[in-house]
């Protein structure tokens, strides 16, 4: 049967499974083809879990806000458990230019709506009490921020939209399109042809060499980034902590309690590590470890289960790349998401039904702008 679809999408990670699930259940015919044997297995399972909103641009900050309404509201929609937990965000300040920054831009991040405040260091030892307070200065709050778990949400969307009557063609890699009069007329993979009025790349790390296979390129390139998980413990801790100091070897760090009890933490390398290796260094962990010792010293005795490296697909600026392409009419990249596709996901697959189907909101085309594929990417993303 020469099957055609409403849409195929390239890549069944944070991004689009979600995308399948929102077009799937609006009565498009959605195909999905990955190279993995099943979703999520790409940098998907490789994220620590955290959805925030506390960003540094309105397009950001707005997708995810949605984002975080789709989450805390999942289980009560589906009856899945994906393990939300509303603890909030903080990123502390100890010096005079690190307050200055986070309170300048928290002056920008309610002016776009989002709900974010300033703490003294003693309410924000009531939050976490175990922070260190010496030469504390304050901290930022967003405490609708939060975190859940990426493996069970990804089920848990794969298998609605299979519900909902999407297919997956997953242990299936995509090595080419057949193009005409500036459309894709078909999607070609190592095991078949198949036929869509739209197609979306969504391909994560490969981003770039599947817009390639179209004649297009685009400026998504990966780094590594490392990641570790303690053993369960005693809820101790309140919001996520975000450290932005710089240290000889690390741009900034995080770490979290989950609502199963075990500290994530993950660290920003600098300067960035290109490429594709997804080795476990030895490095990462001592480096890390010390980190967060200085600002929670209770931690100390904290036994790591396992540590892991993940692919970010950076953009240049640190903003997604999503959006229709001039060159062929049909296809769409949704692309860049710069380590946060998690966080992005749920708001970003409505943002992409209503970008295809042309039924925008008040809000979309300055969001869409922040994404523009054709943008300069001379800005850049204070958080990213």
């Amino acid at each position: 049967m020469n099957k055609s679809y409403d849409l195929i999408v390239i890549g069944a990670g944070s991004i689009g499974v979600p995308v399948a699930t929102e077009f799937a259940k609006k009565g498009q015919s959605v195909l999905v083809i990955d190279s993995l044997s099943s979703p999520g297995q790409g940098q998907d399972k490789k994220a620590i879990g955290g959805i925030r909103a506390t960003h540094s641009d309105k397009g950001k900050i707005v997708v995810c806000q949605r984002s975080i309404e789709i989450c805390s509201q999942w289980e009560g929609m589906y009856g899945d458990d994906i393990q939300w937990r509303s603890n909030g965000y903080s990123f502390p300040a100890y010096t005079k230019k690190d307050e200055k920054i986070l309170r300048d831009l928290m002056n920008i991040q309610q002016g776009f709506g989002l709900n974010i405040k300033w703490l003294s260091p003693e309410e924000y030892r009531e939050l976490n009490p175990g922070i260190n307070m010496e030469g504390l200065r304050g901290s930022t709050y967003s405490p609708e921020d939060g975190s859940a778990s990426p493996l069970l949400f990804t089920q848990s969307c794969y298998f609605n939209a299979v519900e909902y009557g999407a297919e997956f063609k997953f242990n299936e890699a995509v090595v080419g399109f057949h193009i005409e009069n500036s459309k894709i007329t078909s999607v070609r993979t190592n095991k078949g042809t198949y036929h869509s009025s739209h197609v979306l790349n969504a391909s994560g790390s490969f981003a770039r060499e599947v817009s390639q296979m179209a004649g297009i390129d685009i400026p998504v390139d990966p780094d590594s980034h490392e990641a570790g998980i303690s053993e369960p413990v005693e809820p101790f801790m309140g919001p996520m902590v975000v450290d932005i100091r710089k240290r000889p070897g690390s741009k900034n760090f995080y770490f979290y309690q989950s609502s199963q009890g075990q500290v994530v933490f993950c660290m920003t390398p600098d300067p960035p590590i290109p490429g594709r290796d997804n080795r476990a260094t030895s490095k990462f962990l001592p480096m890390i470890a010390r980190r967060m010792i200085t600002i929670m010293p209770m931690l100390a005795n904290l036994r790591v289960r396992r540590t892991w490296r993940g692919l970010y697909p950076m953009t240049p600026d640190g903003f997604p790349i999503v959006g229709r392409m001039r060159e062929l009419e049909n296809f769409y990249q949704a692309v860049g998401m710069c380590g946060q596709g998690f966080m992005l996901g749920p708001g970003m697959a409505e943002l992409i039904y209503r970008l295809m189907t042309e039924t925008y909101n008040s809000e979309d085309p300055e969001i869409l702008k922040s994404f523009d594929p054709y943008r300069d990417f001379k800005g850049q993303e204070i958080f990213k």
